[in-house]
């Protein structure tokens, strides 16, 4: 019997969370000039960037090995900062039936957040939560909020 389960993180950042909404929308390749050790590469396939129905390859280090992941952009919510990318094809499934990572933004008070989310299916209980996945996004939009206040 499949598992499902959600696993989420929220990252504080110091830049406007536009910045960061705005990059992973309609931006995602510049990830791999601002984070070069973990992103190696990110090309659009098919459709247009930030739009439903896109489909992007990425080329990524994970735990130290290089991976891919073909996602395609379920949704896209302007107002509420979201961006929901579901995994069709690449390494990651391999382990787990069904992925999808979900970014969104919010402002409390003064601070500003990314939360990461990952919705994932696994075939049974002995695999592990995408943990591993989750802290490499975290630490990639970390290290995109860093690059907004160097080059704003």
């Amino acid at each position: 019997m499949a598992i499902t389960g959600t696993i989420t993180r929220e990252v504080e950042i110091k830049c406007h969370r536009h910045q960061v909404f705005e990059l992973f929308k309609h931006r995602p390749h510049d990830t791999s000039v601002i984070d070069p050790e973990t992103i190696e590469a990110c090309h659009l396939i098919s459709g247009q960037w930030g739009v439903p129905g896109a489909v992007v390859l990425w080329h990524y280090y994970h735990v130290g090995k290089k991976e891919t992941a073909k996602e395609i952009i379920e949704e896209v919510d302007d107002e509420l900062h979201k961006i929901v990318f579901k995994v069709i094809e690449g390494d990651i499934l391999e382990v787990y039936n069904s992925l999808s990572f979900i970014l969104t933004t919010k402002e409390v008070g003064d601070k500003k957040f990314v939360i990461l989310s990952i919705e994932f299916e696994k075939a049974n209980a002995s695999i592990p939560d995408p943990t591993s996945y989750l802290d490499l996004v975290c630490g990639l939009v970390a290290n995109v909020g860093a690059h907004f206040l160097k080059y704003p």
